[in-house]
């Protein structure tokens, strides 16, 4: 044991996982161990939910993983280089595991934020959905489901998600909207 203390290969004191968390939000909080746990399970959840939306359509756009990094470097407070590690991770469990955790995880997100902070990663969602220039039907199902499931009233949902119609795949192309 000393040898992996030594080597920094022990999980530092009050970082280890707790019982209630998902294998998600237990390996992001690994890769975070310098950052508060419970700021690290936030984080994790907050990443998790976002790559949710973005893997809704079965690919994340370039874009829409920027945008996913930019979002958890400032809302998270973490540096570039821990917001890319921290999107990759959860990208790669929401691909990997997201039929499994989608509601486990967002249940926890849930029950560790507020109902200003839910509204506000409503958000976020919204935002990286729209970083390629067009939220598909599929994104905007997800996050409608997962509004539903942050307990988020529809009214708020409808709100925020006004501020996008001109993304909204749905709303484009309609007959009104054609160029003379």
């Amino acid at each position: 044991m000393f040898v992996l203390k030594l080597l920094g290969l022990q999980p530092r004191a009050g970082a280890s996982t707790r019982d209630g968390d998902t294998e998600t939000v237990r390996r992001i909080v690994k890769e975070l161990e310098a950052i508060e746990p419970e700021r690290a399970r936030y984080l994790a959840a907050f990443a998790f939910i976002l790559s949710r939306v973005a893997l809704a359509d079965a690919h994340a756009s370039p874009e829409e993983t920027q945008e996913i990094e930019r979002t958890v470097e400032r809302w998270g407070g973490v540096s570039p280089a821990q917001a890319v590690l921290v999107v990759q991770i959860a990208k790669a469990q929401a691909s990997l595991f997201g039929g499994t955790e989608d509601f486990l995880v967002t249940r926890q997100f849930r029950s560790m934020s507020t109902p200003a902070q839910r509204e506000e990663l409503l958000h976020c969602l919204f935002a990286v959905s729209a970083a390629d220039d067009s939220i598909s039907t599929e994104e905007e199902s997800v996050m409608r489901q997962i509004a539903a499931e942050l307990d988020l009233p529809d009214r708020e949902f409808v709100a925020i998600r006004s501020r996008y119609n001109d993304k909204r795949e749905i709303l484009k192309n309609l007959p009104g909207d054609r160029p003379k």
